[in-house]
This record gives structure tokens, C-alpha cells and sequence, in this order.
């Protein structure tokens, strides 16, 4: 399962999933409790969170990506399941 959070609104996430077809489900988190947990908030930018993506199997974080850079990301989580 794959799951995507942001600060936004529902209905903010909503436009957004919908604007570019995503596949998953867009959470939100607006107290921001999710990123400070997974250590994605950052306090220098309070505003936006960390852009970072992780792993979880058996409800433990198997992998995290710390800087996910959008057009790398796809071929680097791929690599890393083809190689699990």
C-alpha cells in the first residue's frame, strides 16, 4: 500500500490527487503530528514539510528516503524492491 501526506486540506489534497491522477491515498495532516513523528517537519520551514519517503513492512521502518527528489525517487524505491 502506498500512502502520500500533506499539510493541505482535504479538499486541497483532493484537487491535487485528482490533478494528477494519483493512485494512492493523499493524507492530511494538518497539525502536522505525522511529519513530526517520521521526522519530516522542519522548523525552519514550518509551512512545508521535509520531502522524505519511507518503507514499512510488518509495521517497522524498513528503509527511509531522507531527500526525495520527485524525478529520482520512482527508479530508486523500484531498485530498492527489486533488490528485497
Amino acid at each position: 500500500m502506498i500512502l502520500g501526506a500533506s499539510y493541505d486540506s482535504v479538499e486541497a489534497n483532493a484537487r491535487f490527487a485528482a490533478k494528477f491522477d494519483f493512485p494512492f491515498i493523499l493524507l492530511c495532516d494538518r497539525d502536522k503530528a505525522l511529519a513530526k513523528a517520521y521526522g519530516a517537519f522542519d522548523p525552519g520551514s514550518p509551512d512545508y514539510p521535509k520531502r522524505a519517503a519511507f518503507v514499512i513492512r510488518g509495521g517497522k521502518i524498513r528503509h527511509a528516503f531522507e531527500k526525495v527528489k520527485a524525478a529520482e525517487f520512482p527508479g530508486e524505491l523500484l531498485a530498492l524492491l527489486k533488490s528485497e
